[in-house]
């Protein structure tokens, strides 16, 4: 097995690795359809090979071929490291300076086969979302992490390193783009195409910057959507009895069981895919599993009436499902769905992000590689299906929302029935849940704080834990009613996280704080760490998915309506922002949750490590990270974001934001056309 410090050395190339090829032991990322000519692939085997010397080309040519005709893609099998993938305590790396040493640490917490959904093929989760292109560039990566100094900056450009440049002490240690494609060549066909070729990387959110965190990182997002999704649609915080419907139990979506359980309610959840579904339900994450429609209706009966959580997960395909409980409304009248929701991987719903309720698992993926042209066909059927039954729940009552993850998107495009009649360009017959239920929560300043204690202690994600639910006990209490609801909910969760056995990689924890709540958290752990009450320095993060990380027009930005929602200045501004503000890295990607060319997003890692200079960056740097999204959105006319900022201007006069004057008398515009 090899060890830390010899994935530190390099490229092994005397002698060369043994080629194992897949390991049969790991789920395996589907069969990519690049469709290149004879010249391209050329071409992707000259890029490929360039990452070697030419005295190894005639033995690595013909297996790079083999892989990109039988993959769609060259992954280097050859090279992925024999070494257990796991975040090891950050003393452990080679490295020079702790801040190489962390960025190590979440990149191979990103490849961790417990958190990875096809860790060999470097994907962490949706699918597609990848951390690097092929096993070179992860060993450059590693190698040149271990040599770099604090005067030095590594750029990465779509997984592949670019090296390592002088640049400041104060300068950020990584630089990371992905996918950045120039707009009118951005089509999933030029992303396929430029993937084989390994020229671009859609990097998704939190993989291609290293900042992912397992499937607890969206756990307490979909928890908090849960919560708000019975305050606002059902009129109550006590979901014991209500049934929650939805599908999907990959990387991201996998949270789905824990946060319903948590939530209260009955949470049931389909899967076509046994690996991931078994997986959850190992890690404890679900509590029971069937392939019998007949045993699901008959659970959700049995827990509606006793009003007993239950995460249950449905092996098999969720229009199954619906249409199912179509059914026995008909036949009985009893409507046994309350919310409904779908997290399939539809930003990439023809590589196996969907699976068409007409053809079983293997099926599908043996058609999406054999004739992709007539799976595409299958999958929009299937769409119209799905569609057509949430519709038939939802005028019985049944309250449906979008995830954000392109599923009302693509059963559009599909032609499924799905139009608002008179909406906007960003509105269905279904909300997004950042329109109806996050939204105004991210215009508040609140969105998914995140840190990684890089000792692997338990024992320091305890102690921040404590002091994580201290800080927003004591904030809260001068805090208004709207803002008082968002810290004890956050309070609630934090407080209960440990019971909850959320750790699956790194000893990581996630919470949805605002500006003061993130500053004050982050200087409390820099100064545990500095009296020695946390053993290890720790990474702060965040999910790309947040007030100011991602513009997103179906999800984080939906709920803009000043016609701005299609505009990515606020994301770019974010990362360029953070860099020059102290983050030790920042990642910026075209594509995240709901696809490659429908988003921008930006995102940081900073190393907490005691001392003041760690402390100085963390406020001034999580300070812009908040403000920036809540003054755009101020800007676009939102009124909790409009409130937040001037409260914010109010505490900080250095911050001083161009507020809007709406317009009060619709009439003056009216009268203003007509004349």
């Amino acid at each position: 097995m090899s060890s830390l410090k010899e994935i530190c050395s390099g490229l092994p190339l005397q002698p060369l690795p043994t080629n194992h090829g897949r390991d049969p032991n790991v789920p395996h990322a589907p069969v990519r359809t690049p469709n290149l000519t004879a010249e391209e692939e050329r071409l992707a085997l000259r890029n490929a090979l360039r990452y070697f010397p030419p005295s190894h080309h005639a033995i690595l040519a013909p297996e790079f071929a083999q892989e990109l005709r039988q993959f769609g893609h060259i992954y280097m099998y050859r090279f992925c490291p024999t070494v257990r993938m796991r975040a090891y305590p950050i003393d452990q790396y080679p490295c020079r300076t702790r801040q190489a040493a962390s960025i190590m640490l979440m990149i191979m917490n990103n490849l961790d086969p417990a958190v990875a959904q096809f860790p060999q093929e470097l994907v962490t989760y949706g699918g597609n979302g990848q951390v690097f292109s092929n096993w070179a560039q992860f060993r450059l990566v590693m190698h040149y992490l271990s040599e770099m100094t604090e005067e030095q900056t590594l750029v990465m450009y779509s997984g592949h390193p670019m090296g390592l440049f002088p640049s400041l002490p104060s300068s950020p240690r990584a630089i990371i783009t992905n996918g950045m494609v120039i707009p009118n060549y951005s089509s999933r066909e030029q992303y396929e195409k430029m993937f084989a070729l390994g020229v671009s990387m859609y990097g998704q959110m939190t993989a291609g910057s290293y900042c992912y965190i397992g499937p607890q990182g969206i756990v307490h997002g979909t928890m908090l959507t849960v919560l708000n999704a019975g305050r606002r649609y059902l009129g109550t915080s006590d979901l014991r009895g209500r049934v929650f419907v939805t599908s999907g139990l990959g990387g991201m979506s996998g949270a789905q069981a824990k946060a319903a359980v948590i939530a209260g309610c009955v949470g049931v959840i389909a899967e076509v895919d046994e690996a991931p579904l078994r997986k959850r339900h190992e890690q404890g994450w679900l509590m029971e599993v069937t392939c019998s429609l007949d045993q699901c209706i008959k659970r959700i009966r049995e827990c509606r009436r006793s009003k007993t959580p239950l995460s249950l997960g449905f092996h098999g395909n969720i229009v199954d499902l619906w249409e199912r409980l179509v059914l026995e409304h008909k036949r009985t009248g009893e409507l046994l769905v309350d919310l409904g929701s779908d997290q399939t991987s539809l930003h990439n719903p023809y590589n196996g992000g969907y699976y068409p309720v007409q053809l079983g698992f293997r099926q599908a993926n043996q058609l999406m590689a054999t004739d992709p042209s007539r799976f595409r066909t299958t999958v929009q059927d299937s769409l119209k299906r799905h569609i057509k039954a949430i519709n038939q729940l939802a005028d019985i009552g049944m309250f449906f929302w979008d995830y954000g993850n392109a599923f009302l998107l693509e059963a559009q495009r599909a032609g499924a029935d799905v139009s608002k009649e008179g909406g906007g360009a960003t509105e269905f017959r279904y909300p997004s849940y950042v329109q109806h239920i996050m939204g105004d929560i991210f215009s508040l300043g609140f969105g998914p704080f995140r840190w990684v204690c890089t000792s692997g202690d338990a024992a320091d994600l305890e102690v921040t834990d404590n002091i994580a639910a201290s800080v927003l006990e004591e904030i809260g209490t001068q805090a208004d009613d709207k803002i008082r609801q968002q810290y004890n909910d956050n309070i609630r969760w934090i407080r209960e996280a440990g019971r909850h056995k959320m750790v699956v990689g790194s000893q990581a924890r996630i919470l949805y704080s605002d500006q003061k709540g993130r500053v004050s958290i982050a200087l409390a752990i820099n100064q545990a760490i500095a009296d020695g009450r946390v053993s290890a320095p720790v990474v702060i993060s965040r999910d790309h998915h947040d007030v100011s990380g991602t513009d997103s027009p179906f999800r984080e930005t939906s709920n803009v309506y000043d016609g701005s929602a299609f505009c990515a200045d606020m994301a770019v501004q974010n990362f360029v922002g953070d860099a020059f503000r102290g983050a030790t890295w920042v990642a910026l990607h075209n594509g995240g949750g709901v696809g490659w060319g429908e988003v921008m997003n930006g995102g940081f890692g900073l190393l907490l490590d005691g001392s003041e200079d760690a402390a100085k960056r963390a406020a001034l740097m999580l300070n812009w990270d908040v403000s920036n999204g809540v003054a755009r959105r101020c800007w676009s006319g939102n009124t909790n974001a409009y409130e937040t900022i001037q409260r914010t201007m109010q505490e900080n006069q250095q911050l001083q934001v161009t507020m809007p004057f709406p317009v009060q008398d619709q009439h003056v515009i009216d009268q203003a056309l007509q004349g």
